[in-house]
């Protein structure tokens, strides 16, 4: 009898000499900023500008457009060492790829040339404005407008948009809006923050990930060019959710450094602290704590990796594995940060402590890039 055998994923040693540089850089450069930037929820430019020197804004993309062509594993291991440090500093490089990956993956060459050599440098950032008022888990119901001009050069696009991550930093938005309402077909638009009719809108008052900007970005009569419809016209919908297959593993990878980060600093907490004589590490009850903390974290982790390896790849049930780790991380970043939490005691529940931070931080990771609801959903029907 012969068995086949396949790798999960590999680890070359030049990535994994990047990702430990992209470690050192989180630990002594970012986590020191990370409490500042909760406590202000001001955008971190001066942590963009290190993540662009060190081209770390690079990993989404290949070479030709100036990026490290390094992949999704890649990628995701950077966002996950960031997420340890900031989970609001993870999402400059999140977005990076959520606000290009669909001029990357259906985009015309004029479009890469134009937009993705500008955000491998970090020179811009982008938005991916798929979300409205009325539409968040059933993006078919979007009712945001883009109607031909006259001359049929230019469309002009009408609506509001919501939960925009990004929203009056971005450079650009990806933008999705109907284009035939009978048939309700969408498309999907560059939509550059300069054009006029454009507003970025106001910021929401967030739980957690204070430093990253999320707004209601609306568009009165903007005009864009033809030329801004990516891909083929009334296949917006497609292009979404081709985006969301892949980039919800950066909300995967955000949640599994969360959990690593809580973890590790709860353990370290369990060493130095004393109760009845000795450190509480050497107790059972925290032990089981700790130890269950670290598995379920290892855990969301090679499901992370093997579905990043998927992506790499490019294999037919990448949808399926990208769901869940999404799924399994950011249960398991909620559900770490709460332990960790507890064993931090009272000290956990205030805010000189980080594991505070990290539990309001964790939370929205089982809600963006699509629900953990709808992530069982597309589960449950690749097992049909």
């Amino acid at each position: 009898m012969t068995t086949a055998t396949t790798d999960a994923y590999a680890i070359p040693a030049e990535l994994a000499d990047l990702r430990d540089m992209i470690r050192r850089l989180a630990q002594e450069k970012i986590a020191p900023r990370a409490p500042e930037i909760d406590r202000t929820g001001q955008y971190p430019r001066d942590i963009r500008e290190l993540l662009a020197e060190h081209d770390v804004l690079g990993l989404p993309f290949e070479e030709q457009y100036g990026g490290t062509g390094t992949g999704t594993l890649m990628l995701q291991m950077a966002v996950e060492e960031i997420a340890k440090a900031c989970a609001s500093s993870a999402l400059i490089l999140m977005v990076q790829e959520l606000g290009t990956l669909p001029i990357q993956l259906f985009g015309t060459d004029e479009q890469k040339e134009r937009f993705l050599p500008r955000c491998a440098s970090g020179e811009w950032s982008p938005a991916f404005a798929l979300s409205e008022p009325e539409a968040g888990s059933d993006p078919a119901a979007l009712r945001t407008s883009a109607v031909r001009s006259e001359a049929g050069d230019e469309w002009v696009i009408n609506g509001q948009k919501n939960w925009i991550t990004n929203a009056g930093v971005a450079d650009f938005y990806i933008v999705f809006a109907k284009t035939d309402r009978e048939s309700n077909r969408s498309s999907a638009f560059i939509v550059e923050a300069d054009r006029a009719g454009f507003d970025p809108g106001a910021l929401e008052h967030k739980l957690g990930i204070k430093g990253s900007p999320t707004g209601s970005p609306s568009f009165t009569d903007v005009r864009v060019p033809a030329a801004n419809l990516i891909g083929t016209e009334g296949k917006g919908l497609s292009i979404a959710l081709a985006t969301l297959e892949r980039t919800r593993l950066g909300a995967a990878a955000q949640a599994v450094g969360i959990a690593q980060g809580a973890t590790d600093y709860a353990a370290g907490y369990a060493r130095e602290r004393i109760a009845f004589g000795r450190p509480i590490n050497q107790l059972q009850g925290i032990q089981f704590k700790l130890a269950d903390m670290e598995t379920r974290t290892a855990a969301a982790r090679e499901l992370l990796y093997k579905a990043c390896a998927k992506a790499d790849r490019n294999e037919p049930d990448l949808g399926k594995y990208s769901s869940m780790a999404k799924l399994f991380a950011s249960d398991t970043a909620m559900a770490v940060t709460i332990e960790a939490i507890q064993v931090l005691g009272g000290y956990g529940y205030v805010n000189e402590y980080p594991v505070e931070r990290m539990m309001r931080d964790a939370k929205i990771t089982q809600i963006y890039e699509g629900t953990n609801e709808i992530q069982r959903v597309v589960i449950a029907r690749s097992m049909r």
